[in-house]
């Protein structure tokens, strides 16, 4: 079966980590602008890769590989450096941003919140204050209202796990807490700020929306593809010690309207009715299995792969995340992260050969092909990552995209796996 006619080809970004500009034009601090010592090397995303201002050469690069869409978020600080406050220059950006990728025939596919949390509204708790709900939905109301005309698809939130989970349980992201009595409270009003949104998006959308979620989707590979090893493999990512932190515990009240069992005495049924608003579609971020990281006997990691950050290789993972998340939600994938960690460096000729990524997009993509043979719905495939970022914790070692950045310089170069990837594309998917 061949890849839809308007399939979503593209690569994703977040604004903390490519923006810059992190005090111009009235923006606030985020709590990744204050992150100081948790930062490898001690650097920092104040300039990352300069794109506030460099937006329209990024744009051009995305119209040269032939991207069909892009991914990328607004930072809340941009829009209300205070509460209550609209900052006309924030919303002039994402205007700019928007109009310039229509006119390049680029599809806007807007992420409202990738962790750039103002720090005014960690001050007051954060996701930890009930009172976050309303202040999230006056920012979604001043987007909606600024970019609706031109942006169709939406999603509510960038992997909820890990800023809930990684920052305020394991304390290892911004704000780095370890608030682990306010775990279901935060948890709770993340949901109720995602169903609530959902909502308010429909209702003031000036087009009509495409609105869904992009998760941590870290899935088992089965051990073999009879009905006991698909069953087993499925029951573990929903509902093991990797679902209950991650895939179940966040998905089934959104797509299900169920609890699962952390979360039966904190949700009363007016909340999932909230909660459980329809979506057009599930985001997926996909990099590595779940069966190393949890030591599953059964899985042999030993001889794959794995990216400078360690994350073991497999390209299996990508079809069976998108199958599990289809077979047990019932609603259209988008893969809204796929990608992998390089230390990728200029060749004496100018060129980045970059061909462990390229192996990378050919085994996964063969994945994504898969899904689309059987039938399954997938609307769109954004690699991670567009170029290369300020990778949170890890600062500017790590480098996931596909085009090089010299930080010191800005000078954008186009690897080579980018230029096997815009050959897929301008095949729809035929030269895998």
């Amino acid at each position: 079966m061949a890849f839809p006619k308007n399939f979503l080809w593209g690569a994703a970004s977040s604004a903390t980590q490519i923006e810059g500009a992190w005090n111009e034009d009235g923006k606030c601090p985020s709590i990744w602008d204050v992150a100081g010592k948790h930062i490898e090397n001690g650097q920092d995303c104040h300039t990352a890769c300069d794109h506030y201002h460099r937006y329209k050469e990024d744009v051009a690069l995305m119209k040269e590989l032939g991207l069909k869409s892009y991914r990328f978020s607004v930072n809340w600080c941009r829009i209300m450096p205070e509460k209550g406050k609209v900052d006309p220059k924030g919303l002039a950006f994402y205007k700019n941003l928007t109009e310039e990728l229509r006119a390049a025939g680029i599809e806007p596919l807007v992420t409202l919140y990738h962790w750039d949390l103002p720090v005014w509204a960690d001050k007051e708790g954060g996701w930890k204050n009930p009172k976050i709900v309303e202040w999230f939905l006056a920012y979604v109301q001043t987007v909606v209202e600024a970019l609706s005309d031109q942006v169709r698809y939406w999603m509510t939130f960038n992997e909820p796990q890990v800023f809930i989970m990684s920052a305020y349980v394991l304390g290892n992201f911004a704000p780095f807490q370890h608030a682990i009595l306010s775990y279901k409270n935060c948890l709770r009003n993340m949901l109720l700020a995602h169903g609530k949104a959902i909502l308010l998006i429909r209702e003031a959308a000036k087009t009509t929306p495409k609105i869904g979620i992009a998760m941590a989707a870290t899935t088992y590979i089965p051990d073999s593809e009879d009905e006991e090893g698909l069953r087993d493999a499925a029951e573990r990512t929903f509902t093991s010690t990797v679902g209950e932190g991650s895939n179940g515990l966040y998905m089934d009240p959104i797509a299900l309207g169920k609890p699962s069992k952390m979360l039966r005495r904190k949700l009363s049924a007016e909340d999932l009715k909230i909660i459980s608003a329809p979506i057009d579609f599930i985001g997926v971020n996909v990099y590595q299995p779940a069966n190393p990281l949890f030591k599953d006997s059964h899985y042999q990691a030993d001889g794959l792969p794995k990216s400078m950050l360690g994350w073991v290789i497999d390209g299996r993972c990508l079809y069976w995340t998108i199958r599990q998340y289809y077979e047990r939600y019932h609603l259209p994938i988008m893969v809204t992260e796929n990608g992998m960690a390089n230390p990728d460096a200029i060749g004496s000729d100018g060129l980045v050969h970059d061909e462990v990524r390229t192996t990378f997009l050919k085994e996964f993509l063969r994945g994504l092909k898969r899904a689309v043979d059987e039938g399954i719905p997938v609307v769109g495939y954004q690699h991670w990552s567009i170029m290369d970022n300020f990778e949170w914790c890890s600062g500017y070692g790590p480098r996931f995209g596909l085009i090089h950045v010299d930080y010191e310089t800005q000078k954008r170069t186009i690897k080579e796996s980018a230029k096997y990837y815009a050959a897929v594309i301008a095949s729809n998917g035929e030269k895998l």
